[in-house]
């Protein structure tokens, strides 16, 4: 491997539409240029597909990097100076329908369930294995100084495991909800986004603006007037009432925050979820709205212009699926940036960018907690800002958080603990403590209940889930 062309990997990389958008960033910067980089995917055909999109994308930017295409992990994985993953595990169907289909049997009702919660647990137990062998493969065979890129959810967990399981290769999770929070809000501040200076810390997807400034002005102020004169996003009632009643603005969307904590979702109580406007059962919603969509966009990769958005959201809109109005815009609006080569707000690209080129950025990754946020356990995922260049990832040490952000967040990580810790000691009885310490589950459901659905989850899961686990 040498300077001008360090081998990236992509795992999982029949991701087409994130693939695409990875190397548009990576492709972009003049040293990164002629990269080799190294496509990997179990899926043949959504291999290929991704292929031909890498070399079309690379004609487009004037770039020359060397493409490689293979179904063999280690092939990919050799020599490799950067590995980017953005697998899953399970997919849709069976076992993102099986994590929400058996909960709601026991009247635990879920939004996205790819991040805490019983979905969160579930997704984490099959995912684990996955990624430790692909740990294992990376510390054998990738290039001294290697960097594990993850993008898979859920973050805090799989990459707390991968810290702790790695002999060579570091992971850093990356996710977007920092930067693109930061840019929701200065819409609603109506604030060019790029003016905003802010400082953010905690756990990913429970990370909290410590400082949120335009210009030297605390915006907290007028985030809060917002709220009090009832003039937040529809879409966004959850966040802006946690900043009511915390002090500070929290970085995932509000139908992700709703499923964190046992306020917003109770069987008993349709009210609440009108008035904090959650809706219920998002994600496998949104699964049928790009299953819908993937002969568009499979269309429109395969040649540009071909698709229609038009016609794909009135096929959307006819379709009636249960799912927040804008993925159906999004998705219609997908095809429409298919058709140009925009930089992403993903920091994949950046960091690469830095530690090859020496050139210094900040980005917000997760991290181990050594001695960065003094009031979260030490060695949790945590999620801070990180000046990256030749020198690699570096972490900004943080202190402590406000009390009752850092107690809010413990909860969550309680669960996170649980669940590695049930991987590494192979002790099925650790899935049920995690389910019983979860907020939400336990807010819901009593003691038997959720250890009969634990058993039940489990049992349909199967042999996606390791040994330990099928008995």
């Amino acid at each position: 491997m040498s300077h001008r062309r360090p081998k990236i990997t992509l795992i999982g990389a029949g991701s087409t539409v994130f693939t695409r958008n990875l190397l548009g960033d990576i492709l972009a910067w003049p040293e990164l240029a002629e990269a080799e980089i190294a496509l990997h995917d179990i899926d043949v055909h959504r291999l290929d597909l991704s292929r031909q999109v890498a070399e079309r994308l690379a004609g487009l930017l004037g770039a020359r990097p060397l493409i490689t295409a293979t179904t063999d992990r280690r092939r990919a994985l050799d020599g490799a100076r950067f590995v980017i993953n953005t697998i899953q595990v399970g997919g849709y169907r069976p076992s993102t329908v099986i994590d929400f289909e058996i909960p709601k049997k026991y009247g635990l009702r879920q939004t996205i369930g790819d991040t805490l919660g019983i979905g969160g647990i579930m997704r984490a137990l099959r995912t684990i294995p996955v990624q430790l062998a692909m740990q294992r493969d990376m510390d054998a065979l990738c290039a001294p100084g290697a960097l594990h890129l993850n993008y898979v959810n859920p973050m805090a967990m799989l990459t707390w495991a991968l810290n702790r399981a790695s002999t060579r290769v570091p992971t850093v999770g990356l996710c977007h909800s920092v930067q693109g929070t930061a840019h929701e809000l200065a819409r609603d501040l109506d604030l060019p986004a790029d003016e905003i200076d802010y400082l953010c810390a905690g756990i990913n997807h429970m990370a909290f603006y410590l400082r949120f400034e335009h210009r030297g002005q605390d915006l907290y102020p007028r985030l809060r007037q917002i709220h009090a004169e009832g003039r937040a996003p529809d879409w966004n009632r959850v966040r802006y009432e946690m900043l009511a009643q915390l002090g500070h603005f929290a970085t995932e969307s509000s139908e992700h925050f709703a499923e964190y904590t046992p306020w917003f979702i109770k069987k008993d109580r349709p009210e609440l979820l009108e008035r904090f406007n959650v809706p219920l059962d998002e994600y496998p919603g949104r699964c049928q709205v790009y299953e819908r969509a993937w002969p568009h966009i499979e269309r429109e990769l395969q040649q540009p212009g071909a698709a229609d958005p038009a016609a794909l959201r009135a096929e959307l809109e006819a379709a009636k699926i249960h799912v927040m109005p804008r993925e159906v815009r999004g998705a219609a609006g997908l095809i429409e940036g298919l058709r140009t080569v925009n930089r992403s707000m993903e920091y994949g690209g950046t960091i690469i960018h830095s530690m090859v080129s020496g050139q210094p950025s900040v980005i917000y990754g997760n991290v181990p907690n050594r001695q960065l946020i003094d009031n979260l356990p030490q060695g949790c995922c945590v999620e801070v800002p990180c000046l990256v260049d030749a020198n690699g990832v570096q972490p900004t040490r943080v202190g402590a958080l406000p009390v009752q952000l850092a107690a809010l967040m413990r909860t969550n990580v309680n669960v996170q603990e649980l669940v590695v810790e049930s991987v590494f000691s192979q002790r099925r009885d650790h899935v049920y403590h995690a389910a019983m310490l979860d907020p939400h589950t336990a807010a819901e459901l009593d003691l038997s209940q959720i250890r009969a659905m634990v058993d039940e989850l489990l049992a349909a899961h199967g042999d996606i889930l390791p040994e330990y686990l099928r008995n």
